[in-house]
């Protein structure tokens, strides 16, 4: 009905329009996605029937973005570091190549956090990002200029990545949809920081998205080969899912308490899935969860199989160069002078304490290995999670370094393993996104997001925001 350039042009001249408010496109490739959409447009008006061109690039004509931590040729690769300022990547990152050769055409990358390792999107490269629902609220991150551009309406599908809810709180704070595949299915190569060690087996690249239907397609595309994994061929059957429900993580000390309007959301999804389905949720109290944030911590720092020590923080910030040490740095940070954002130098600091207690780390390692056996235990092959995506709605800026904890939420099944899909589920009392987490065990994608599409359906998905 619309010529690919119409509908390039149209999302160029939404991200020209609301970028200068919410800042989250930190360069744009405007001229080389009009020139794409050119070539598609010819390809479309001369080529084979619709139904073979679909079958080759299911993604054709799709305008998408991508998180700056990714390679995209031509854009830059700095992941908020001031001394990669001159970083220009000369390839892609594999699930940007996979997603051009479906036809996707890319309008931009968009901002992180320092080193894609904070819930705010701020760095001292690029500035702050800002919510589209309320420009005084944080975006989340470090996927954090994805939620803002996709709940902004300034792109179709997104790129992120997730260590600790990098993809999940940025969905739930900007009211869209985000997967955290099953570890290990889809490719993490071509980003930075990437991991290494341990951390290999808890960092995801995944979908983020405005429809709960577009991100089965993009999942398809992203994990290539090994999509067959995640039995996405699979019918779902809601009714013979085994729904398990738990409000809050136990009473954490280092976590905010649930608000009261995510539990009341939360509330209402387990009596429409009653209601409707005439399944019986089932209520759930697991102990292990009132330490997430330890555990995540502890499987973090912990040594990989040979033995190999995790990466240090520090010497990411230093990326090659000279090493930062973190006090210093904060001396520096208090009179103006340090590069750094303050959340990258607390956690510098606070690497250092971790590895402190031997002991009590190990134990912990433990207990996350047992967590996952439970979860699994009680997952099975047909069984879905309600849990809350995190125990606030978008936080005002620079408020979450009181609460730097709240992203154990999301955090603990990066360790776990486990896919997990955010779900919008409308706006609260201040117009700010609600949401929930859809948890499933290891390479039960396809129930979650059964569950998530169900959801939209029911409770509206992504709302446009009033305000941008």
């Amino acid at each position: 009905q619309v010529t690919c350039i119409e509908v390039v042009e149209a999302y160029v001249e939404r991200i020209k329009e609301v970028n200068p408010l919410i800042n989250a496109v930190v360069k744009d490739r405007f001229e080389e996605a009009l020139q794409e959409a050119r070539q598609v447009d010819k390809l479309l008006s001369e080529g084979p029937g619709n139904d073979c061109l679909e079958e080759k690039f299911p993604l054709l004509g799709v305008p998408i973005t991508v998180k700056e931590a990714f390679s995209l040729y031509g854009m830059p690769n700095t992941s908020g570091l001031v001394n990669r300022r001159n970083v220009i990547a000369t390839s892609d990152a594999t699930v940007v190549s996979r997603l051009k050769q479906a036809g996707a055409i890319p309008l931009g990358v968009t901002n992180c956090s320092e080193l894609c390792m904070w819930y705010e999107s701020s760095n001292r490269v690029y500035g702050r990002t800002n919510n589209p629902y309320d420009l005084q609220r944080i975006v989340g991150g470090s996927s954090g200029g994805e939620g803002s551009v996709l709940a902004a309406a300034c792109s179709v599908v997104g790129v992120g990545s997730d260590i600790g809810g990098s993809i999940r709180m940025p969905a739930f704070f900007n009211g869209v949809f985000g997967h955290k595949p099953t570890t290990g299915v889809v490719p993490n190569d071509g980003q930075f920081p990437n991991a290494h060690g341990v951390r290999t087996s808890y960092l995801c690249t995944g979908p983020m998205c405005r429809y709960a239907e577009d991100l089965e397609p993009v999942l398809r595309v992203m994990a290539g080969p090994g999509v067959s994994k995640l039995k996405l061929n699979e019918k779902v059957s809601l009714e013979k899912i085994k729904f398990h429900c738990m409000d809050h993580d136990g009473g954490s000390i280092f976590v905010s308490p649930v608000d009261k309007e995510i539990l009341l959301a939360q509330k209402k999804v387990v009596e429409h899935l009653e209601s409707d389905l005439g399944v019986q949720v089932q209520r759930v109290a697991i102990h292990k969860m009132k330490y997430s944030f330890q555990i995540w911590s502890a499987m973090m720092s912990s040594k990989d199989s040979e033995g190999q020590e995790a990466q240090r923080f520090t010497d990411l910030l230093g990326d090659h160069g000279k090493p930062v040490w973190p006090l210093w740095e904060l001396m520096k940070w208090l009179v103006g002078m340090s590069s750094h954002t303050l959340p990258a130098i607390a956690l510098g600091l606070t690497e250092k304490l971790v590895n402190l207690n031997v002991s009590g780390k190990a134990k912990l390692v433990s207990m996350g290995k047992s967590l996952q056996e439970e979860m699994e235990a009680l997952l099975g092959p047909d069984g879905v999670l309600l849990y809350p995506s995190h125990p606030t709605i978008a936080p005002k800026h620079h408020s979450p370094i009181c609460m730097p904890f709240n992203f154990a939420y999301t955090a603990i099944f990066n360790v776990l393993g486990l896919p997990v899909t955010q779900c919008p589920l409308g706006l609260g009392s201040e117009g700010l996104p609600l949401g929930i987490q859809l948890v499933a065990a290891a390479y039960n994608d396809h129930l979650t997001l059964a569950v998530a599409r169900y959801l939209e359906k029911a409770f509206g998905g992504w709302v446009l925001p009033g305000k941008v």
